[in-house]
C-alpha cells in the first residue's frame, strides 16, 4: 500500500514509522525544511514543499496513493489536503487528524474526509473507558458509514453474564466484534460465555439503537 503522510512533525513521522514498519511504502509531505528530518524516517520517501499545492501533490505522485493521511497540526491544512486528494486524485482513502475539537464537524464527506481522527475526543473515550462500568463507551467513529466502535465492560449484575454468545438478541445493525478478557482479545464464537469483566467491543452502524443495547447489556435496575 502507498501512503502519503501531509506534515513531517513527529505526528507524522512517527505514523510513517509504523507504516514502513509494516511493509507499506510512505511519503512524507512538508513545507517547513525544519522538518526535513529525513535519517529518523529514512525509508521514507521526502518531499519539500506546501501540501496544499497542486504542483507540489503532483510531485508526490498523490495519483498512485491508496491512503493519504493529513497529519499537520493546522486543520485547514489537513482539510484542503483531504479534499484535493479526494477530487484532483482520486485517492480513494483519506484520514484526517484534528487539532481542535470545535473544527470537528468540518471533517466529514464534503471535505473529503472518510476518517477524522480527534486526539481530545480519543483521550476522552480512553478516560471514560478507564473508569465506566456497565456503561457504553463511543471508542471511534466512520464518517463514511457512520458506523461506530463502542465498549462496554460488563458489570457482575448483567443479565448476560453467563450467557452463550449465540444466545444473545443483539439490535439490529450490531455485532460483537471482539471480548477482551483478562488482557486478551477473543474472536467471539457462538458458544463463547460472556463474563463478568468481559471488556466487550462493538460495532454498531448509523441505524442502530444503542438505548435498547445498553437495556440488553445492563438493564435498568
Amino acid at each position: 500500500m502507498r501512503v502519503v503522510i501531509a506534515g513531517a512533525g513527529s505526528v507524522g513521522r512517527s505514523i510513517a514509522r509504523e507504516l514502513i514498519g509494516h511493509e507499506h511504502e510512505v511519503t512524507l509531505i512538508d513545507k517547513n525544511a525544519a522538518a526535513m528530518r529525513v535519517s529518523q524516517v529514512p525509508e521514507a520517501e521526502w518531499v519539500l514543499a506546501d501540501a496544499c499545492e497542486l504542483p507540489a501533490l503532483e510531485a508526490a505522485e498523490m495519483a498512485q496513493a491508496d491512503v493519504v493521511v493529513g497529519a499537520t497540526g493546522d486543520d485547514k491544512v489537513n482539510l484542503v489536503f483531504s479534499l484535493l486528494a479526494r477530487t484532483e486524485f482520486g485517492v480513494p482513502r483519506t484520514v484526517a487528524r484534528v487539532n481542535n475539537p470545535k473544527n470537528e464537524w468540518m471533517f466529514d464527506q464534503s471535505w473529503g474526509v472518510d476518517v477524522a481522527v480527534s486526539t481530545p475526543r480519543i483521550m476522552t473515550a480512553m478516560v471514560e473507558e478507564a473508569v465506566a462500568v456497565g456503561d457504553l463507551v463511543r471508542i471511534f467513529s466512520f464518517h463514511q458509514s457512520g458506523a461506530d466502535i463502542l465498549e462496554l465492560t460488563l458489570p457482575a449484575d448483567s443479565r448476560l453474564a453467563g450467557t452463550r454468545v449465540g444466545q444473545v438478541a443483539w439490535p439490529v445493525d450490531v455485532t460483537l466484534a471482539t471480548i477482551v478478557r483478562d488482557g486478551r482479545p477473543l474472536a467471539p464464537s457462538v458458544d463463547d460465555t460472556l463474563e463478568a469483566g468481559d471488556e466487550l467491543l462493538l460495532v454498531a452502524g448509523a441505524e442502530a439503537d444503542t438505548d435498547a443495547l445498553q437495556r440488553l447489556l445492563v438493564p435498568k435496575g
